[in-house]
């Protein structure tokens, strides 16, 4: 059998799933809010694409592909439009 790469976007299908692998993320990125954005295109990818969720989210199919590309970090817009775009919220909790 061969040894397939793992790809977390086949694995997020619902709004809970998605929040879900936001919070563990968030929990575990420490210092680096690039790797929120890789997570981000996870989800992108599994809810229709870039172009997709660039329409839905209004925004640029370049400059969100440019944002999730993990080399430069999040605009809180960027992460508001994306999110809702992709069903869920961002939110702070205490």
């Amino acid at each position: 059998m061969p040894i397939r790469e793992h790809d977390a976007s086949e694995y997020i299908r619902t709004p809970e799933e998605i929040a879900e692998y936001l919070n563990v993320t968030l929990e575990e990125m420490g210092d680096d809010p690039r790797l929120l954005m890789l997570a981000l295109r996870n989800i992108v990818k599994a809810r229709g694409g870039i172009s997709a969720i660039a329409r839905q989210a209004n925004l640029d199919r370049v400059a969100l592909s440019r944002a999730l590309s993990g080399q430069r970090n999040p605009r809180l817009d960027t992460l508001a439009k994306v999110t809702a775009a992709c069903g869920v919220k961002l939110r702070f909790s205490a």
